[in-house]
């Protein structure tokens, strides 16, 4: 074998290695370049017309690839990192992330053009990796005999069933079955956004405060860390159960006031309003916001639901995710905690997008430019193209694979 072909493989052999060594580094691009293309293909190219959907409603494949793709996406490769991190046990790497992330890009291939016919696999397929992630929690949990695990395990339940229940109403026509499975697929990530934010919250301002790491400054308010985790439980039971619009709007105006409460988590003087500490408090904002509009609609004042809806899934869960993506994508290449110009230009056009989308359905008056979904497309899918652009050469840089700093 000659010198070039021996150097080219192995390059090759060590750029899997990197994209493979933790869950983050394989998952988080994906799952990013999947929230960059999948949305401005369908609004730039299909015009939300989805080539091969014919009976099933275009929404529906828009929320499925949004909540159970592009944030789907992110949540495997956050936990298969996250909770070996948490539990002190060794990593998932190689070849089970490979399958799994195949089995996750499989299912957005269906779901990219439409393919009715195969929503059956598509289940399947996404079932597996869900399934895979509940079984790894369950297993750790047990090895360490710890409860801590417990609220990512019930919320990743409830994320698995409720997509099964979206796929198959999608598959057979049930439109409000399909609807109420798209609620609790996004009440399901709130639920697990607020125990992230639990979990991170605390250690990265700690570590904006002092970066030195010589000192803990901060300690969080003990009513707030599960709180609004567990009001989120309470609304998807009530949405389960089917209860009546005043419960369900009442239960999503507490949960909407427990994510409002934690932006005082961000009362910590200047630093509070950095991008790295202000993205986290931000997402609680408008994920609060959103489930306070959404409740009082229920409730019957004279606000836009859809609106309410898109505050807290593409708002609270769009930034919560990305500023996951960007703590993580730093902290675990060995890299100081500061966001670049780019990173924090992607954050901004994240805000803006969501600004941009939900105006419509507060202003029906309000005309935009290529029209009601043509400028929060592009903003939403530019934003995380830049992210990708920035952490992409560090993840799957093989000098960064053992310079973590978490």
């Amino acid at each position: 074998m000659s010198a070039l072909p021996a150097m080219r493989l192995i390059a090759s052999t060590d750029l899997v290695r990197a994209m493979s060594s933790e869950g983050l580094r394989l998952m988080f691009p994906l799952a990013a370049l999947h929230a960059a293309l999948w949305p401005f293909l369908w609004v730039a190219i299909w015009s939300l017309d989805l080539p091969l959907a014919v009976s099933s409603l275009p929404g529906h494949w828009h929320a499925q690839e949004m909540l159970v793709g592009s944030f789907g996406g992110a949540l495997l490769g956050f936990l298969t990192s996250a909770l070996p991190e948490w539990t002190d046990t060794r990593r998932i790497s190689g070849r089970p992330l490979f399958l799994a992330a195949g089995m996750w890009a499989l299912a957005r291939i269906i779901g990219l053009v439409g393919l009715e016919r195969a929503w059956m696999a598509g289940l399947l397929l996404d079932q597996a990796w869900m399934l895979f992630l509940l079984a790894y929690g369950l297993r750790l949990a047990w090895i360490k005999k710890s409860s801590d695990l417990l609220g990512f395990v019930a919320f990743v339940t409830t994320f698995a069933l409720s997509a099964a229940a979206l796929r198959v109403a999608m598959g057979l026509e049930l439109h409000e079955l399909a609807d109420r499975a798209i609620r609790i697929l996004g009440f399901s990530l709130l639920g697990l956004l607020g125990l992230a934010l639990a979990r991170i919250t605390v250690p990265v301002t700690n570590l904006i405060l002092d970066p030195t790491e010589k000192t803990s400054p901060y300690r969080p308010h003990p009513g707030r860390i599960h709180l609004s985790a567990g009001v989120m439980m309470l609304v998807i039971l009530a949405e389960g159960a089917g209860l009546s619009e005043a419960v369900r709007g009442y239960l999503m105006v507490a949960a909407g006031a427990a994510f409002l409460d934690r932006v005082a988590e961000g009362f910590v003087g200047r630093e509070g309003l950095s991008f790295e500490l202000g993205g986290l408090w931000l997402s609680s904002a408008l994920a609060g916001t959103g489930l306070l509009v959404c409740g009082l609609s229920l409730i019957g004042l004279p606000l836009p639901w859809l609106g309410g809806l898109h505050l807290a899934f593409m708002g609270g869960l769009g930034l919560g995710v990305l500023q996951v993506l960007s703590i993580s994508g730093l902290l675990h290449t060995g890299q100081p905690l500061g966001f670049s110009r780019t990173t924090r230009l992607s954050l901004v056009l994240l805000v803006l997008s969501v600004l941009l989308r939900v105006a419509p359905e507060f202003a029906a008056f309000l005309a935009l430019p290529f029209g009601p979904y043509g400028l929060a497309s592009t903003l939403f899918s530019l934003s995380f193209l830049l992210w990708a652009a920035a952490y992409i050469p560090l993840l799957w840089s093989p000098e960064t694979v053992d310079q973590e700093r978490c």
